[in-house]
This record gives structure tokens, C-alpha cells and sequence, in this order.
């Protein structure tokens, strides 16, 4: 694999191959390479991914806060990010009054940047519609 950059793009070349074959591979790089400078590469044009636009359903949240939790090993600040996506997949102004808290709290403790206060997550979980729930773990779980 080798990689060329064009303008402020990084362009991957595929045309790897192993030590015997380097030589041949460097050429077929170089080739692709000026190739592609003849050919002007095309620009997919792309946004960044937005998780709390893909939320609609109450049960889309909790299946997303529940992998969130999975996923998270012990992170409370990736926990919070995820309550964040959530609140504001239904909106920030109105979890916030919820919850009882300032928009502007909502969004700190919510940025992944922070812990916040298990008050905190109570209380936007409470806002949020949604419930934490206990699970006992199996021996085999923690292997």
C-alpha cells in the first residue's frame, strides 16, 4: 500500500505486494500515481455523520444507550456523550428544562469532555424517557 498526496487529499494506492515483489510494486504505485494526476480524480463531496439524526424511535435511544453502556468499559465521559446524542436527537431546550437543568449545563456535562454527576445522568436519563436497569454478571461474562 503506498499513498500520494494531491492538494489536501490523501490518496491511497493499492498495489502492495510483498518483499519479492516490491521493485514491480513501486513502479505500478508510481504509475497509478501519475495516472491519476492525468485523470483528475473525481471528489465524492461528504458530510460528517450526525448519530442523534438517525434517533427517532424512544426504542432506537435505549437500544443506542444500551450498546453505548456496552461499548463504553468503565467510561463515564463516552456515557455521557451518548446521553448528549440523545438529547439532542429530541432536543436540547426541552430535556434540558426536563431534566431541570440550563441548556447551557445540558450541553457540558453531555460533551463527552466531562464525568458528570450520576444526579446528572439521572435525572437527563429521567428527561429522556428512558430507564437504567441492573444486570447481574455471569462468571463467563467477566472472562
Amino acid at each position: 500500500m503506498y499513498f500520494k498526496k494531491t492538494g489536501d487529499a490523501l490518496v491511497v494506492l493499492l498495489a502492495g505486494g510483498d518483499k519479492r515483489t516490491r521493485s514491480r510494486d513501486v513502479k505500478r504505485a508510481l504509475r497509478l500515481a501519475r495516472d491519476l494526476q492525468v485523470n483528475a480524480m473525481t471528489r465524492t463531496p461528504t458530510s460528517p455523520y450526525d448519530v442523534a439524526e438517525h434517533l427517532r424511535t424512544p426504542e432506537d435511544m435505549a437500544a443506542y444507550l444500551e450498546a453505548s453502556i456496552e461499548e463504553a468499559d468503565g467510561d463515564a465521559a463516552f456515557i455521557a456523550k451518548a446521553l448528549g446524542d440523545i438529547a439532542r436527537a429530541q432536543g436540547m431546550s426541552r430535556v434540558a428544562a426536563d431534566a431541570g437543568l440550563s441548556r447551557e449545563s445540558l450541553y457540558k456535562a453531555l460533551s463527552g469532555d466531562r464525568k458528570p454527576t450520576l444526579d446528572t445522568v439521572l435525572r437527563v436519563v429521567a428527561a429522556l424517557g428512558l430507564k437504567l436497569r441492573a444486570e447481574a454478571v455471569l462468571d463467563s461474562d467477566t472472562a
